[in-house]
């Protein structure tokens, strides 16, 4: 039998990211064992009972030291807390990378709790995802086609770099790079604002008193708006909170779009309507998912 290209890798969350990480690497056999950790024991029983783990881990420092590859798949508040954790305990050859919607807040606490193991710190976002969460929700073939994003530091040697890699493309995706500043500036305009839009609308409806009447009229214009207001409140608001700078320029941005059209509404000015939706339409239609 070949021998996996890491010997045991180590799961924090072992939910959708976590836990497709963990299948696809299973799938590739490109992995040994993996430990899972998470702070509901029933969740972890049924990553290992689901076979995404092989065994629920019980010491983080003691499963650190002689770990190949660590995922942080938590919600981003709780990342530089789990890095704290394990800092001490990382095996000279331990990597870590992340699964984290923002990278700026993921990079400050790099620095701050692995200190000079900073360069074993690879910062990972996979542009893959579902409103399902949980272990259930994991699935071997998430990654298959989807983009990662890495953003290296300074401190990362090529071969930890091109190590990480490996792992990702293992699970199927293909690779990009950014800057964490660069990733954080993208990812607010294309990812984070529309998710802060879908759920106000939500959230709007939500404290009318006929809700009900006008959630029982909405059609599909509706349900592909809000389908991401399904996501998770608690992974969300981490992310809107930790690329808030970023973000907030682009709420301010779309503030006085939405002051335009406004306008060009109160106005009767079919034109000024007219010629938006046809530039938002042309855009819209030229754009293809790759």
């Amino acid at each position: 039998m070949t021998t996996p290209q890491f010997k045991k890798v180590i799961v924090f969350g072992v939910g959708l990211i976590g836990g497709s990480f963990a299948l696809a690497l299973r799938k590739a056999n490109a992995v040994g064992e993996v430990v899972g950790f998470g702070r509901s024991e029933s969740t972890l029983q049924q990553a290992r009972q689901l076979g995404i783990i092989d065994r629920i881990g019980q010491d983080a420092a003691a499963e650190a030291a002689d770990a190949d590859l660590i995922l942080l798949a938590t919600p981003v508040g709780q990342m530089a807390e789990l890095m704290a954790r394990i800092a001490p305990h990382l095996g000279a050859h331990t990597l870590i990378t992340d699964g984290g919607s923002t990278k700026s807040d993921v990079v400050r606490a790099v620095y701050a709790q692995l200190g000079g193991k900073a360069a074993q710190f690879v910062p990972a976002h996979p542009i893959a995802g579902a409103e399902l969460s949980g272990a259930a929700a994991a699935r071997a073939d998430l990654y298959v086609g989807k983009k990662v994003v890495l953003t290296p530091l300074p401190e990362n040697t090529p071969e930890a770099v091109a190590r990480v890699q490996a792992a990702w493309q293992a699970c199927g995706a293909n690779i990009h790079r950014l800057t964490h500043a660069e990733h954080d500036a993208v990812f607010a305009a294309v990812s984070h604002l529309p998710h802060l839009l879908s759920f106000a609308l939500v959230h709007d409806l939500a404290q009318r008193d006929n809700r009900d009447l006008l959630l029982s009229f909405a059609a599909s214009g509706f349900r592909d708006f809000t389908r991401i207001a399904a996501s998770s409140p608690e992974m969300w608001r981490d992310i809107c909170l930790a690329n808030r700078e970023a973000l907030l320029q682009e709420l301010q941005l779309y503030i006085a779009e939405l002051t335009q059209m406004s306008a060009a509404l109160a106005a009767g000015d079919a034109a000024r309507l007219e010629q938006t939706f046809r530039t938002a339409r042309e855009l819209r239609a030229g754009w293809t998912e790759q």
